[in-house]
């Protein structure tokens, strides 16, 4: 694969891609393994020059991209205008997606899943999935409508506009959970409190999406009600998406505290 990497991994069972900044753990059932691995590298190969030659419209609120992982960024993030959000919220579950895509085509019986740095996407094969969080971890039976999950927060991959330590979202898609959990945490937040630090974005990314919006870039103490008050924001608007269908349920964590809209029960 020239300008990828792919290789299994130590356990001789997981197979892990790279390029970039993609980053993928990749798993199959044994049954499939071979041929839904050959699936996945046919299809890596190219995937994030696709990409970058979309990026001015992927960085832009309301991009029109038209490759096959950047419309899956931007249907992903479509139903949030028109709040500000670009098709990059999305990007590592769209590029889950696609890949597990490719292994389904190839094996749409089997159990599959695709880990890109959090953000997962899975078919169940009729199988629970078993996912880790902040706080713990969730089991997904396969008869839950949830097909993807992702994390976002302050001091993750990507910058955030709040001070969540992590928001954690069950979704349909991986895509629509990596979206999902960017808005929410970022409405994990104090507007204008002194222990919150926050510069430009492009202060610190000179290309980033995010252009001239605040970033939070450090957090000094809060109180346990302060806590509190940031977290019940995060919920509050949470609780508007998963009624509007957009998330299946949300794990919100910050200094030790949480919330979780009720679905599926958090195993400590």
């Amino acid at each position: 694969m020239s300008g990828a990497q792919a290789a299994l991994l130590p356990d001789g069972v997981r197979l892990h891609l790279q390029e970039g900044p993609i980053d993928l753990i990749l798993w199959a059932a044994p049954e499939v393994r071979a041929t839904a691995y050959r699936a996945a590298c046919s299809r890596f190969e190219g995937l994030l020059a696709a990409l970058v030659a979309e990026l001015p419209e992927l960085r832009r609120a309301g991009g029109q991209p038209r490759g096959a992982v950047a419309c899956r960024m931007a249907a992903a993030t479509a139903p949030f205008a028109p709040e500000f959000i670009t098709p990059m919220a999305a990007v590592a579950g769209a590029v889950a997606e696609e890949i597990l895509s490719a292994m389904s085509a190839v094996a749409p019986e089997a159990k599959l899943w695709v880990n890109n740095g959090g953000d997962i996407a899975w078919q169940p094969g009729g199988q629970p999935m078993r996912l880790a969080m902040a706080g713990g971890a969730v089991t997904v039976p396969p008869e839950a409508p949830f097909r993807g999950c992702a994390t976002s927060g302050r001091g993750g991959r990507s910058h955030s506009l709040g001070i969540a330590d992590a928001v954690t979202v069950l979704a349909a898609t991986a895509a629509a959970a990596d979206a999902a959990a960017t808005m929410i945490a970022n409405r994990v937040d104090l507007p204008g409190h002194r222990a919150v630090t926050r510069q430009p974005a492009q202060a610190l990314l000179p290309d980033s999406d995010l252009g001239e919006r605040l970033v939070t870039t450090d957090l000094g103490l809060l109180s346990p009600a302060e806590v509190d008050s940031a977290l019940d924001r995060g919920l509050a608007y949470a609780e508007t998406l998963r009624a509007r269908g957009l998330i299946g349920t949300a794990h919100l964590a910050l200094r030790g505290r949480s919330r979780q809209l009720e679905a599926l029960p958090l195993i400590g």
